[in-house]
């Protein structure tokens, strides 16, 4: 299988791991990263007041953890794209719906401030969209 932004810098051709070289894969891969993180350093806060919520938060961050884990190897294929780009918005739509417009600006702002942590993960989630369609888009059939 050949990938549009990989090559065999992880390893030998026969490894496992593929490693993405081109500069788009490699952002993608930072902002699933970066998202993932967010969302697993938030949950044990999280669940202090909601346990559902927490533990969506703590499920959320290992699905895009588990996602780059998938991307870095040769079992990536490019469909994957597509659920990559559909797994960001559905939680950045989730967001949203699920905290109705008050849980959403007390989520942007706490305690009179804004909330890095929510505007950091939406924008990496949002931004993992389009690096994720337009990965889809250049890739081989």
């Amino acid at each position: 299988m050949a990938r549009a932004d990989s090559g065999t810098a992880g390893g030998s051709a026969n490894s496992v791991v593929s490693l993405p070289t081109n500069l788009l894969g490699i952002i993608a891969n930072d902002l699933a990263v970066i998202t993932g993180v967010i969302h697993l350093l938030l949950a044990p806060q999280v669940i202090g007041f909601s346990s559902t919520l927490g533990i969506l938060f703590a499920l959320n961050g290992l699905g895009f953890i588990g996602g780059v884990a998938v991307y870095m190897t040769s079992y990536w294929r490019r469909e994957l794209y597509l659920v990559a780009a559909g797994y960001a918005l559905v939680t950045f739509v989730a967001f949203f719906v699920y905290g109705g417009f008050e849980g959403v600006v007390s989520a942007f702002y706490m305690q009179g401030s804004l909330n890095w942590n929510a505007v950091g993960a939406k924008a990496a989630e949002l931004l993992l969209v389009v690096c994720s369609l337009a990965l889809f888009t250049n890739s081989e059939s």
